[in-house]
């Protein structure tokens, strides 16, 4: 299942497809925190995500905007490192729509929840199951 990493539509259907894997955002001590969450991903490669309000990633992402995101299949892991922001009004709604989409009965949209989008500003995609193993990085602007 090799794709490139430049290549923003074969990632945002990877990880469609893959529907989950691991947010890693800075908490106020400067630590690490990592949560496994549900993700899905628009054509254009934006990543979209939901949180309580209440969560440590939602504090983390509004003081600190910076995430890392690994998602994986059984060959291929993907890296994603970018910028993550709390949806509001008319993004909210669009996200969380297509979030709900991707994860049927989700509260996305529910009060108390946040819909959180990330944009994507670095990319290493790494097939496993590729002979010899391909490994592709991306800048994205």
């Amino acid at each position: 299942m090799s794709f490139d990493a430049a290549d923003r539509s074969a990632v945002a259907q990877f990880v469609r497809t893959c529907g989950a894997g691991v947010v890693a955002s800075v908490g106020s001590d400067a630590e690490p925190q990592a949560a496994f969450v549900g993700l899905t991903a628009t054509d254009d490669g934006l990543l979209v995500l939901d949180a309580l309000e209440s969560s440590r990633k939602v504090a983390n992402i509004r003081a600190r905007p910076r995430v890392a995101i690994v998602v994986t299949d059984a060959d291929v892991t993907v890296q994603l490192e970018g910028r993550a922001r709390v949806s509001v009004a008319d993004e909210r709604r669009r996200l969380g729509e297509a979030y709900s989409a991707r994860f049927p009965g989700s509260r996305a949209l529910a009060d108390g929840f946040a819909v959180i989008a990330v944009e994507v500003h670095w990319v290493r995609v790494y097939d496993a199951g590729a002979h010899p193993q391909r490994v592709t990085e991306a800048a994205w602007a």
